[in-house]
């Protein structure tokens, strides 16, 4: 069953797109948004070069703008993106958002907001059969500069039936 909203962060959009694996959002949620940070932080990186998906050409996915993002409190370590998306999850509190950064999580923690991350994107996916397994990809996404610690692809392996 669908998520009431979904809220999406940049790197899940950037990890996602440039495996090409983007299309897992509209698989597992149907309709996605993220906020107008993101939309920004993503045409930042294409100056510089990087490649990003181009949010007008995805009919599933919605560009918002929190109504305030002054819910969140002053954290300098939190990007804008991050605290958007934790501003569009206090304003929806039943929704999902899907962000890695390790800080915005344990805001959304104080905050008993839901959340999940890229990897489990990924075993979301492989649970649903849109994946055979979820191995290829986290290398795929390592690739990109995902850092991933020993334990947490142990842990994410593991989750997914994929455990040595």
């Amino acid at each position: 069953m669908p998520e009431p909203l979904v809220i999406v962060n940049t790197s899940p959009l950037l990890y996602l797109y440039q495996a090409g694996y983007l299309a897992l959002l509209k698989q597992l949620y149907g309709k996605v948004i993220t906020p107008m940070a993101v939309k920004k932080e993503l045409d930042a990186g294409q100056q510089q070069g990087i490649q990003v998906p181009d949010l007008s050409q995805l009919e599933w996915l919605k560009v918002v703008t929190a109504q305030s993002s002054a819910l969140v409190p002053v954290v300098t370590d939190l990007g804008a993106g991050e605290t958007e998306v934790l501003a569009l999850c206090l304003e929806n509190p039943n929704s999902l958002m899907i962000l890695d950064d390790q800080l915005a999580r344990r805001m959304a923690n104080i905050y008993q907001l839901k959340y999940t991350g890229t990897l489990g994107v990924l075993i979301k996916a492989k649970q649903a059969g849109y994946l055979e397994s979820i191995a290829p990809v986290i290398t795929k996404f390592q690739s990109l500069g995902m850092w991933l610690s020993a334990n947490i692809m142990s842990e994410v392996l593991n989750l997914a039936g994929e455990a040595d």
